[in-house]
């Protein structure tokens, strides 16, 4: 797929943002979780509100993959203060990298992880790092073939469910 598109997210597009990120969550995520803390994660952990905070952070960065306009996955970036754990001006986080199911295995992924290390390369940070689901082996098989490699754990809450995510992390 050479029509992939990469578009930085704006507040005006924050409806849109919210309607790709509990659909990609929803369809990650269903499967191996509770109805009731999928749905409190995408009332709270999405909603309009947080998004908007996270858009006007300026040490966040939402982009869109589109295709023909239409929106088929979004990449959130965070640095210094921005990112969940680490906060070393050295790192950057990718916090998200999401696709529809129905473009799983057409490059959008790795579209948007390419410009991830773009971005990491613009800032000139010494590595970018993440955390992964230890029950998503589809992510953790894409970032191990992109190079990164384990380096801790932490936990993840969804709902009433602590689980375990897998840090992962690519030296630059």
């Amino acid at each position: 797929m050479d029509n992939i598109a990469i578009k930085k997210v704006t507040l005006s597009d924050v409806a849109q943002l919210q309607k790709i990120s509990r659909q990609t969550f929803s369809e990650t995520f269903s499967v191996g979780n509770t109805e009731d803390n999928l749905k409190k994660y995408l009332e709270e952990g999405l909603s309009v509100e947080k998004l908007t905070a996270e858009l006007r952070d300026n040490n966040s960065q939402f982009y869109f993959a589109t295709i023909d306009d239409k929106v088929v996955g979004y990449l959130k970036l965070n640095s210094g203060q921005a990112q969940t754990e680490l906060k070393d001006d050295k790192g950057l986080e990718i916090e998200r990298i999401y696709v529809l199911k129905a473009y799983h295995g057409k490059r959008v992924g790795q579209v948007l992880y390419e410009h991830a290390i773009h971005i990491a390369r613009q800032l000139n940070v010494d590595y970018v790092w993440l955390g992964v689901w230890e029950e998503n082996p589809r992510a953790i098989s894409f970032y191990k073939k992109n190079g990164f490699v384990e380096f801790d754990r932490h936990v993840f809450k969804l709902g009433d469910d602590e689980q375990t995510d897998i840090m992962m992390r690519l030296q630059l």
